[in-house]
């Protein structure tokens, strides 16, 4: 079984300046000092031609996770994240992938950039936990506290993009 998330924001400028501040190092490292959680860090970017590889490491709290799933984790949800983006037909595409210490599973996306004078990112994944009985569980928690993030993360990006246009 998977737990699917979905997510969309707008921006108040072009794919290209989002685009450009989605993969900026500097602004990586803003947003993991500020959302991050425990010993977040970049871990990874590399940039060839038109694509750019971006990998993360963030903590979300476990205080902030149900009861079933604590008890499985022991600890914090540290999740090692990667980007792939590349330039697509309409804006930037990035495929995405990301796992959670401690649980075997994965979580698997796709990131859509695009737009004229405004932009939207969509975010669509999965989260796959392969625990009998109560991955279900764990699948939903773990997707919901995702998708906090990556709300999180666009209003960072916002915030970041008038004050740095």
């Amino acid at each position: 079984m998977t737990a699917r998330m979905e997510h969309r924001a707008s921006f108040a400028t072009t794919a290209e300046k989002v685009y450009a501040t989605l993969v900026d190092e500097t602004f990586l490292t803003a947003r993991l000092e500020r959302l991050g959680g425990k010993d977040a860090a970049l871990t990874g970017r590399t940039v060839d031609g038109e694509r750019t590889t971006v990998t993360l490491r963030q903590a979300i709290d476990a205080q902030h996770l149900p009861s079933v799933a604590r008890a499985l984790l022991n600890g914090d949800l540290v999740v090692t994240r990667e980007e792939r983006w590349r330039r697509s037909d309409d804006g930037y595409v990035a495929d995405t992938a990301a796992s959670v210490s401690g649980v075997p599973g994965q979580i698997r996306g796709t990131m859509r950039l695009a737009g004229g004078d405004s932009a939207t990112l969509s975010t669509v994944a999965e989260v796959t936990v392969n625990i009998p009985f109560v991955g279900g569980k764990v699948e939903s928690a773990v997707a919901e506290q995702i998708t906090r993030l990556i709300e999180a993360e666009a209003e960072f990006a916002t915030a970041w993009l008038a004050e740095h246009a």
